[in-house]
């Protein structure tokens, strides 16, 4: 097992090596300097003032800050575990840190004293190995909401109360699908649900696509699948049986890319990984709304011409609303050439003092309590309504929260998973292929 996966790693080294993406020397460790990795560039400036912070407190310690943009970190990363160029401090994500503890290639931080109760409900418990050892201190969380065009919105008579009231099913979509039907509209004018309308020459999409969302779907049909009642696997974390051979999850599925068939929803086609993705088709204005997570709250505040508001996700069969609860965390490689600075660095990170530093920017919403608080604050201070984020982890009787799927081989789930759901979406593949995709991936758990 351990054979294949780091054979994988050293093709990802390779790679690197042939299209020169390990630019720089951004290793740097010493005995006072900690070397630290992030992919945001939003939140870098907010992660500078930590490091201006952590330094006042431990003069002769420095922290050197490297952000690299999301495709090149990771190929930079994995192949750093290789060549001995890994930091000795990165943010870590939820779907690598399965590959990355298998491969033994994170330090245990369990000295460190994280608290589940020190952080937001189910953050710290979702970096804890099948070890029982924790390998990453909560760092941020965000949640999915409805991102949409307020003018189109009110040209098509739908208020943000009716927006943010909407439920759903997979029979006939419910008032969810019938106001994406309503806010599409045609090159000759006519709406989704009126007599007339044109599917193949659509002008504006009800609803943006974010792609076929592989095996995760987090803006793109987990809200539905979720509030649904269906869960990736047979248990919360580090599950054996993926389940996306289940009745419920292939019935959401077919209606969810359905949406596009009957021209609702933007087509495969118009979707591409780097250039065309839903934020861009929204504020193209091809789009009238698009689910998205918390982290772009900023992108879609910043377009110009643009006023665009969220809604909370659609109540459900099960009648909640879901969304996916994801967090990211710092982690120490355990190669690192700096473990006792690198661990003061994780433990401040993950405190209230950096947490409402990073809170005060509004960019994202810090781990703890009061970074979140901090982040709240700061948003409002900007005119930016968050409550569709921030509602479904104060509400548990209304909402049901669920974490990104935890278990071994992420990388091959992936590998299966996406030509599978681009093929159910793009060519109109049958959901009943994804009985035999299913018994593929668990096999591959299964070794």
């Amino acid at each position: 097992m351990r054979l294949r996966t780091l054979t994988a790693l050293a093709g990802a080294l390779t790679l690197s090596l042939v299209t020169g993406c390990a630019k720089g020397d951004s290793t740097g460790s010493s005995a006072n300097t900690v070397t630290y990795w992030l992919w945001d560039a939003n939140q870098l400036p907010a992660y500078q003032a930590c490091a201006r912070g952590f330094e006042k407190e431990n003069p002769g310690l420095k922290v050197k800050i490297t952000q690299l943009g999301w495709s090149d970190y990771w190929t930079k990363l994995t192949a750093g575990f290789i060549a001995g160029t890994q930091p000795d401090v990165f943010t870590d994500h939820i779907q690598k840190f399965g590959q990355f503890a298998d491969l033994q290639v994170l330090e245990p931080l369990d000295d460190l004293g994280i608290k589940d109760s020190d952080y937001q409900p189910g953050l710290a418990a979702n970096w804890i190995g099948q070890d029982g050892h924790r390998y990453g201190a909560p760092k941020d969380w965000d949640t999915v909401a409805l991102f949409y065009n307020e003018k189109m919105a009110n040209d098509a008579g739908l208020t943000a109360e009716q927006l943010g009231g909407l439920s759903w099913n997979p029979k006939d979509g419910g008032t969810f699908e019938k106001a994406i039907a309503h806010l599409t509209v045609d090159r000759n004018g006519k709406r989704g649900d009126e007599p007339g309308f044109d599917k193949n020459n659509v002008k504006v999409y009800g609803l943006a696509t974010q792609g076929a969302g592989y095996g995760d779907g987090q803006t793109q049909w987990s809200p539905f699948t979720g509030s649904a009642g269906w869960s990736y696997t047979e248990k919360a974390r580090w599950g054996t049986k993926y389940q996306y051979d289940s009745k419920t999850f292939k019935s959401v599925i077919e209606w969810y890319f359905g949406l596009a068939e009957k021209g609702y929803m933007a087509p495969f086609s118009d979707y591409n990984v780097q250039s065309n993705q839903g934020n861009t088709q929204i504020a193209a204005g091809k789009a009238a709304a698009v689910f998205d997570g918390a982290w772009m709250i900023s992108t879609y505040n910043g377009f110009k011409g643009r006023d665009i508001r969220t809604a909370l996700t659609p109540v459900g069969p099960t009648g909640k609303r879901a969304t996916m609860m994801n967090g990211l965390a710092d982690s120490i490689s355990k190669a690192s050439k700096n473990k006792a600075g690198a661990r003061k660095w994780v433990a401040y990170l993950a405190s209230d003092k950096c947490q409402k530093v990073v809170g005060d920017y509004g960019v994202v919403f810090p781990a703890t309590p009061a970074g979140t608080e901090a982040a709240i604050a700061a948003y409002k201070k900007k005119g930016i309504e968050v409550s569709a984020f921030t509602e479904p982890v104060d509400d548990k009787k209304d909402f049901r929260t669920f974490s990104y799927p935890i278990t071994n081989y992420a990388a091959d789930v992936t590998a299966l998973m996406q030509p599978e759901m681009e093929a159910i979406y793009g060519n109109g593949k049958s959901v009943s292929s994804l009985d035999q995709t299913t018994d593929q991936i668990n096999l591959t758990l299964d070794q």
